[in-house]
């Protein structure tokens, strides 16, 4: 099935945060929009508490915990270890979009004990500009692996890639798969699936341009959808807005802890 005919291609699984967990959101979070002379940028405000320092003086993520999301049709686990996921292993094309730097700071918050994961597996899927994935038989794409891949946290729990903004396809939101495995070789393993959303404005103006744009306004906003209403505003990303000497485009970090022994979570999505 295309994923541009594709209605509710994920149905939310896992469990909806507690009150202990919404506690250690650390407050509420504002955005503000600005614009510059090239790319709007949001800046986002947020207030935290001070983490658990660690042994090594490490300054150490902030322990958030997150709501758990369905992995969608279109997870691929293949040796697809690499920070740039826009190109495509099979020809070195990269795939046309808005640039997005995306730093996850993972964190092990078994036993109330906030500390970087180093060694976890963090994979990334999502489709291209016009709605379309990779690795997909029906879409003439099973040969091809752009914007999959993953990275190994760091000694910081620090995992980071470099893709571009989503498009979007019928009855789905914007948004980007991603998975956390300590052991990607083991089904015994903890595995943590959710998934990353955008702001709606923020999704407008990116949609204005090239090579996002002739595809008529999308049909799914996030207010529209269930898996969003699954506690996504958490699960909503907060960009800034970056230039270098080669380009331009957005950044986020986003912060997650995992409570490792929570086997319920963890448990595999290959098993079922």
């Amino acid at each position: 099935m295309a994923p541009q005919d594709l209605h509710n291609d994920d149905q939310p699984v896992g469990r909806v945060l507690n009150r202990r967990e919404l506690l250690t959101l650390f407050g509420s979070t504002g955005a503000l929009l600005l614009f510059s002379t090239t790319l709007p940028r949001i800046v986002a405000a947020q207030s935290t508490t001070t983490p658990t320092p660690a042994a090594t003086g490490t300054a150490m993520p902030a322990c958030v915990v997150r709501p758990e999301l369905t992995e969608g049709p279109y997870f691929v686990d293949g040796p697809l270890n690499r920070s740039d996921i826009r190109i495509d292993p099979s020809d070195d094309s990269v795939t046309p979009g808005l640039p997005l730097r995306l730093i996850f700071r993972v964190s092990d918050v078994t036993g109330g004990v906030c500390a970087p994961l180093a060694g976890a597996q963090v994979d990334i899927w999502h489709c291209d500009a016009a709605g379309v994935y990779s690795g997909v038989d029906s879409e003439g794409t099973a040969d091809e692996m752009w914007l999959r891949g993953y990275q190994v946290t760091d000694e910081s729990g620090s995992a980071e890639f470099i893709t571009i903004y989503p498009g979007w396809y019928r009855g789905r939101t914007v948004h980007i798969h991603f998975k956390v495995r300590t052991d990607a070789g083991d089904m015994a393993g903890y595995e943590f699936t959710s998934q990353l959303f955008f702001p709606e404005d923020l999704s407008d103006l990116v949609f204005e341009e090239a090579p996002y744009t002739g595809r008529g306004y999308r049909n799914t906003l996030n207010v529209d959808e269930g898996i969003f209403r699954e506690n996504g505003d958490v699960l909503t990303l907060d960009l800034v807005a970056f230039e270098d000497d080669t380009e331009a485009g957005y950044s986020a970090t986003f912060d997650i802890g995992l409570d490792l022994s929570d086997a319920n979570v963890g448990a595999s999505d290959s098993a079922g």
